[in-house]
């Protein structure tokens, strides 16, 4: 053999080699990827020749499948679509799927090795396949309460709700929402159409902004300040200043109180009047004295920071950011600066210190059924840490009342004692000249507390530069408070 017919003999094994190796990775190694990629549209297809499983909380069935006369045998429907969206999400032919369609997709399409016993006796007995059902911890009066205080006034935000002692998330909502009904239409025309109107939509429709989206926590970050202090030689009746403003240390940018105004008549407040009336300026100074580290140290005990955490949706990482001085160590001290909290993070802080320090696993799915609605699989209560000592989650408690019992706005609820603190951030470029985002934490009854929320309303809502977490976000939150009470367990 001469040399240029070697060369090409070698050339040639070398690509088909090489084509092999490929082929294997493809067959092989990223099958299950190629497989599972939500761009997939034949393993799509071939989903809706079986039924597909419920979603479903409370006895109510918050999304199903019903059979069709077309190509597609089964047809994907939501009964109360907007009002669930932020959790069901959509199932689409054309556009895949989101929310727990697509965080459940193994369970509801049947694939799930939980679901093997039922597969194995589909293709024993000739019955046609049919997914698994998921069962929520939603209370579905109270996601609706939720929804209805947010959607009636227009707002876009979230509402979350968790059970303190269990981690069952009872409500998430993000507004505004959309109906997923038209994506799981079978007429493309259709879908193509809602999809265009909801990706044009403003405020965006399609993000959960409970999960999702993070924000400036404002002033309810103190409660983070409160709870490393009481572990650093804090207590209560410590004083911190009560100036009215303070210059942020090293600059010359000056940090006021909201309206300006001093935090009472002396010229230092207590520590825990300092939270009752959200001064700034004393939380500024106190997180300069606590130092980075045990400020940070804090908030990583609550669980912010964490990148790992899924409801099962996957939930956007909560951080307080970089702090290279104590002027900006001061600024994050008051939940501003690169402090960024997502409305669930902020339900979790708020549920440990009602749960007796302990931080526990937020979840959505109370168990999976077969598709004759029998229990194969239940979510077990799970304990992240301990955010804070007992002792400190009842001191901060107290406190919480006290902050409580000054915040104006409708909704409050007789013979309910609410444990709370509210929050009023600025975000933006011009953060002087833009509504702020206002915000409402609180769990209750506060001497037995039933359950734990965080409200978030984005630009203030309706009352634009005059907005407060007082006067915005804290009616929605005495509502869901006073329905997920009236419920119950």
């Amino acid at each position: 053999m001469n040399t240029p017919v070697r060369r090409i003999a070698i050339a040639v094994m070398a690509m088909i080699v090489m084509l092999l190796a490929n082929l294997t990775y493809v067959q092989v190694v990223k099958a299950d990827d190629y497989r599972s990629d939500p761009r997939n549209q034949r393993v799509l297809l071939a989903e809706y020749a079986r039924k597909r499983g419920q979603i479903s909380a409370g006895g109510q069935v918050l999304a199903d499948s019903t059979a069709t006369d077309d190509r597609l045998r089964y047809q994907r429907e939501y009964p109360d679509g907007p009002v669930f969206a932020t959790v069901t999400g959509y199932y689409s032919v054309i556009y895949s799927s989101s929310g727990l369609e697509r965080a459940a997709d193994p369970v509801l399409n049947g694939s799930d090795d939980r679901l093997f016993a039922r597969r194995l006796s589909d293709l024993i007995t000739g019955r046609d396949p049919s997914g698994g059902n998921v069962v929520l911890t939603l209370k579905p009066s109270v996601q609706q309460r939720a929804y209805k205080a947010m959607a009636d006034k227009g707002f876009a935000g979230a509402v979350v709700a968790l059970e303190p002692q269990t981690g069952e998330i009872m409500a998430m909502v993000s507004t505004p929402s959309f109906d997923p009904n038209p994506l799981a239409s079978h007429n493309s025309a259709t879908q193509k159409d809602t999809w265009t109107k909801l990706n044009k939509a403003a405020p965006p429709v399609l993000t959960n902004r409970a999960i999702s989206e993070t924000y400036p926590p404002g002033s309810t970050f103190k409660l983070i300040d409160v709870a490393a202090a009481l572990q650093h030689g804090y207590t209560p009746d410590s004083q911190l200043t009560a100036a009215s403003s303070l210059t942020l240390t090293g600059t010359n940018t000056t940090l006021q109180n909201f309206a300006g105004t001093p935090c009472g008549t002396a010229a230092t407040a207590s520590l825990r009047e300092a939270l009752a009336r959200s001064c700034n300026t004393a939380f500024a100074e106190l997180a300069g004295n606590l130092g980075e580290d045990v400020l940070r140290t804090q908030a990583e005990a609550f669980g912010i920071g964490s990148s790992s955490l899924t409801v099962p949706m996957p939930v956007v990482p909560s951080s307080i950011g970089a702090i290279p001085d104590t002027a900006a160590l001061q600024q994050s001290g008051i939940g501003q600066r690169d402090v960024r909290l997502t409305p669930l993070q902020n339900a979790m802080v708020v549920a440990a210190i009602a749960n007796g320090g302990q931080l526990m696993v937020p979840h959505l799915v109370k168990e999976i059924q077969g598709p004759e609605l029998d229990t194969i699989d239940t979510t077990s209560v799970d304990r992240i840490g301990r955010a804070v000592p007992a002792s400190v989650a009842s001191t901060i408690t107290d406190m919480m009342i006290g902050s409580e019992n000054r915040t104006q706005g409708g909704g409050k609820i007789t013979g309910v004692q609410i444990a709370s603190k509210t929050g009023t951030a600025e975000h933006g470029s011009d953060p002087k000249n833009t509504p702020p985002h206002a915000w409402y934490v609180a769990f209750a009854p506060a001497s037995n507390p039933q359950v734990a929320v965080a409200v978030l309303v984005e630009d203030g809502g309706d009352r634009s530069l005059e907005a407060t977490g007082g006067s915005v976000a804290a009616p929605i939150g005495r509502a869901v408070i006073a329905e997920a009470l009236r419920t119950g367990r």
